[in-house]
């Protein structure tokens, strides 16, 4: 029998405090300690969903909507979008959290292509992924057209 998982039962979410050493010199959060945490949370999704080690065989579509700063709480939701034979795409929301009125305001979203790996460091087959409301399916599609595009790129040598 083929494995199943639905999106919600590898959703992840951490939290994180901006603190001064993880300030770039603008004031700012620094885009790579933030990419640290995303990968770390697409990493945490994926092997929920495979049970398995995972490696990050690409990232895309990585867009810095806003800034955080010191002080601020950084909300980081990863949920699988697509799964194909050996890897699966993982989407990254970030949000800074305002103490005020506990708002979540978006602050970047990524896409990464996660790879499973067997107990030899070799890719395997992940389990599908039941698709359970409109948005899950519209996200799949959309997944599909972003690996298109990914693999057009791959053949042009980007």
């Amino acid at each position: 029998m083929t494995e199943e998982r639905t999106v919600q039962d590898s959703i992840v979410e951490t939290v994180h405090m901006v603190r001064p050493n993880h300030m770039n010199a603008a004031g700012r959060l620094f885009g790579g300690m933030l990419m640290q945490w995303l990968d770390e949370v697409a990493g945490m999704v994926a092997k929920r969903h495979t049970r398995s080690n995972v490696i990050t065989a690409s990232v895309d579509n990585l867009r810095f909507i806003h800034g955080a700063y010191n002080g601020e709480m950084v909300v980081i939701i990863g949920k699988v979008t697509y799964v194909g034979n050996t890897s699966l795409e993982v989407r990254v929301d970030t949000y800074v959290e305002h103490l005020e009125d506990g708002m979540r305001h978006p602050i970047n979203r990524a896409y990464f292509t996660m790879v499973a790996l067997d107990e030899n460091d070799r890719p395997k087959r992940v389990p599908r992924l039941v698709l359970r409301s409109v948005e899950e399916k519209a996200e799949w599609d959309a997944a599909k057209k972003r690996r298109e595009m990914r693999m057009k790129r791959k053949e042009e040598g980007f």
